[in-house]
Formats: C-alpha cells, sequence, structure tokens
C-alpha cells in the first residue's frame, strides 16, 4: 500500500562553489572535541526528507535517523514552525512553575501507555536515571536497592547507566562499578528467577535490544516477567528509549510483541481491564530519541500505584519538560497520529524486513539473518566476508563504511549487526533504493576483496 505524507521538501540551496571542508572540519574537532566517539569519515551539511547532504553535496539516504531519533525525517517543517512559533512565545521558565504544554504532553504520554503520570528529563540515559531511582525509592523501606538487567542490554552511560547497562566494554577504565545491578542472560526467564535475592527491587529490559544486537524480547518471556515480578512483589521497568515511540507500529515495543500471543494475560496478570493496548503491563517506561525528532527531551512514565513515590525535592531538572520541547514533543504525536504512521512503520518495515530476508537467501557468505519489527530493523553479517579478508575493522564497520561509499547510512550494533532506524515516514521508493544499495554492496563484497577496507 502506498502513503503519501503531506511534506514540503525543503533542500537549502548548495553555493555556487562546493568546497570539501572535511578536512578542517575534522581539525576543529580533533583540536577542541573529546575525542569519544569514533567517528565515520563524514561531515554533513544539511538534511530534507530522508535525505542528508555532506559538506561536498554528496546526498545519502538516511536509513540510521540518527540512531532512531529523526522520527520525521530532516528539515521537517512542521517541527520548524512549532519551534519558531514556541520561541516567539517561552522557551524556558524552570520547572517552578506551570506550563501547560507539560501537562498536555504528560496527558498525550498517559493515554498512550495507562493511568500513571510522567517526569521530563532531557535524554534516555537521564531517564533510566529516573527509574533507578524510583526502583530505589520504592524498595528502600524494606533495604531492597538491587534492580537486575539483561546480558547485551544498553541503558545510558552515565555511571549508574553503564552499571545498568549488561556489557563489560562500557564499564572497563570505570571501575569501581556503582552497586546495585546484576546481568543475566536475555529471553531467559529461569535465569532471572535464579538471579532474584532479598535486595532486589525491580528487572529492567528492553523490549528490543538496539545496540545488544537487535534482539526482540518473546511474549512468552515478558509475560513471565509480569508474572515474576507479581509473584516476588518486584518493579518491572521497561527501557523504550531507542525501540519505543512508534518504532515498531505500536507507541511501545512491549505493546507490539504482545500482540503476537500474551496481551489478554499480561493484563490479567497486572490487573488491567484493557488487554488490547497492553495497559498496565509495566510499571515504569523510560522514553527519548524520537519523543524529540532531534530536539533533546527524554521522560519516564510512572504507572498507579507507585506514580507518587518521587515526592517533592527527590528529583529534579532544570531543562526536563520546556515549553519549547514540549511544543515539538505535540507536533510529533500529532503529526504521527494524523499521517497513521504507525500504519507505515509495520508495512515499510516488512517490506524492507522481507527484501532483507531474501537477499541473506542470496548471499548467505555475507549476510546471516535478518530480525526487528516494523522500522527497527537488524541484519547479522556473516563471518568470514570474501570481500572483508584482511580488513581490520569490525566486519559492520566494514559493511558501513561501504554502504556510505553508495549513499547509505546505517547503524552498526556490535562487530557483526547493522541497525536500520529510518523516519517513521519512509516512503515506499526510498525503502526500495535503500534495499538495491545493501543488496549491490552486498554482492560486491560477496565475490571478495577489491581494496582494502
Amino acid at each position: 500500500m502506498k502513503r503519501s505524507f503531506a511534506m514540503k521538501e525543503i533542500i537549502p540551496p548548495l553555493p555556487a562553489i562546493v568546497r570539501n571542508d572535511t578536512a578542517a572540519i575534522q581539525a576543529l574537532f580533533q583540536q577542541n572535541v573529546v575525542p569519544s566517539y569514533g567517528r565515520f569519515d563524514i561531515a554533513l551539511s544539511h538534511g530534507s526528507g530522508s535525505y542528508v547532504y555532506d559538506v561536498s553535496g554528496k546526498r545519502y539516504l538516511d536509513l540510521g535517523g540518527g540512531i532512531a531519533v529523526c522520527c520525521l525525517g530532516h528539515g521537517n517543517p512542521e517541527i520548524t514552525e512549532a519551534l519558531v512559533k514556541q520561541s516567539q512565545r517561552l522557551v524556558h521558565v524552570s520547572n517552578l512553575y506551570y506550563t501547560e504544554l507539560q501537562g498536555r504532553l504528560a496527558q498525550a504520554l498517559v493515554q498512550l501507555i495507562g493511568p500513571g503520570k510522567v517526569f521530563f528529563c532531557n535524554s534516555g540515559a537521564e531517564a533510566n536515571e529516573g527509574l533507578f531511582k524510583v526502583a530505589r525509592k520504592f524498595g528502600h523501606d524494606e533495604g531492597r536497592f538491587e534492580i537486575i538487567t539483561a546480558l547485551n542490554s544498553f541503558h545510558g552511560r552515565t555511571m549508574a547507566g553503564i552499571a545498568a547497562t549488561g556489557q563489560a566494554k562500557v564499564k572497563k577504565g570505570f571501575e569501581p562499578i556503582v552497586q546495585g545491578f546484576r546481568h543475566v542472560p536475555y529471553n531467559d526467564l529461569q535465569a532471572m528467577r535464579n538471579a532474584i535475592s532479598p535486595a532486589t527491587a525491580a528487572i529492567l529490559i528492553e523490549g528490543v535490544q538496539g545496540e545488544g544486537g537487535l534482539t526482540l524480547a518473546t511474549p512468552e518471556y515478558l509475560i513471565g516477567l509480569r508474572d515474576l515480578c507479581n509473584e516476588k512483589k518486584l518493579l518491572l521497568l521497561m527501557d523504550e528509549v531507542q525501540c519505543g515511540h512508534f518504532r515498531t507500529g505500536r507507541f511501545h515495543s512491549f505493546q507490539r510483541i504482545l500482540e503476537h500471543g500474551g496481551a489478554e494475560q499480561a493484563a490479567r496478570l497486572s490487573g488491567g481491564q484493557d488487554a488490547s493496548p497492553a495497559h498496565f503491563f509495566a510499571d515504569g517506561v523510560s522514553m527519548a530519541k524520537s519523543l524529540g525528532g532531534g530536539f533533546p527531551i527524554g521522560a519516564f512514565w510512572v504507572r498507579q500505584p507507585y506514580a507518587d513515590l518521587l515526592g517533592p525535592r527527590t528529583h529534579a531538572t532544570t531543562y526536563g519538560g520546556t515549553p519549547l520541547g514540549c511544543a515539538v514533543a505535540l507536533k510529533i504525536l500529532e503529526v504521527i497520529q494524523r499521517e497513521q504512521l504507525t500504519d507505515n512503520a509495520r508495512e515499510q518495515g516488512e517490506f524492507i524486513r522481507q527484501g532483507l530476508a531474501r537477499l541473506a537467501e542470496k548471499v548467505p557468505q555475507v549476510l546471516k539473518s535478518v530480525r526487528g519489527l516494523g522500522l527497527i530493523i537488524g541484519f547479522e553479517l556473516a563471518q568470514d566476508i570474501p570481500g572483508f579478508q584482511g580488513g581490520d575493522k569490525p566486519a559492520s564497520i566494514q559493511f558501513a563504511n561501504r554502504l556510505h561509499e553508495s549513499g547509505l547510512l546505517a547503524i552498526p550494533a556490535g562487530s557483526q549487526v547493522l541497525r536500520l532506524l529510518p523516519p517513521l515516514n519512509l516512503r515506499r521508493h526510498e525503502a526500495e533504493e535503500g534495499l538495491a544499495i545493501i543488496e549491490s554492496v552486498a554482492v560486491k563484497v560477496s565475490a571478495g576483496p577489491t581494496r582494502s577496507s
């Protein structure tokens, strides 16, 4: 089914003489920016819709979306209009005062998840920090403080975030690690049960592990976790920072996953009456990334009866929930609902997933497997790809570099997986273009090395 979106393309005109300033920009970074990122050799200038342009004028189809952030693409005129209009009225006043837009955005999020309350912050890491504090407050009087997470999870780069993350590489060099977190294998309910101790207060997982290689939770696992938390009187917390905000074709990934076996049981276990939206399933949910479509805003939701655990003077933020950020987030919700982008995420995502699955059958020596839901898709590369023989970089980086040369951006997830996280208003011809580029690169590297990677 083809969809058309009422979005005016805005492509800023290039100067009469386009100079490649990549080296100069890189020099600025080398001299002035903390070198905490391994950046690709691309300096971007501007974007429009699903495309971005580098400083030399080369166009790239952006299927990375700023790592699941740019849910309406680049240069979206409605986001721009919302920013301009609100900036002319009220940008920031602090959370010492009431502002209507923050209240309206909180109401909209509550309606999409279930009865509870929302706290606004600036990022996904801060949203997860808030959930950590909710869990500690919840278990404090009984001496419970521990949160169990999954191996290969990712929950942020703060000190508590890296402690919660189930990947040793993010902890290296920052010891001693914050206490109170333990990790067990993902999708292993028995391992989770075995790990619970008298100190355990909560379980925190992602519906889809993005940074950990695009692994999906099963419906049975989610249902089992809810049942286990009820039995042991624990909070079930969901990190939906990357996989949430309609990316899977529902507001949050756990809602989409529970469509395929378990929605009614989830609602029954957690006391809900309306099973279809998977209301009441989680006790807390963290959000960010697509929530602001590129404008920095994060949030966490806490369901009743835990929504008032963080009372006055227990948690705060300077910039969270500003009128400017809330105006943008409300506009994004409006566009997603008006343009039926949840349906588009399902349709285009399934089109891409099926196309990649066919490609994996065609070149199994390059693509090993494909997985995902909606527009959060991962494809795992095979070991010992012929075209990468002798390369000193991980296969995901080498493949990403080849995609860049061909005009496509994708996001590595570990050494063997690449993620596709395009805008929710991705069009069919753009999905077809992306598949064609990925296939052309896969076929080339399947034939053996042509040059150093």
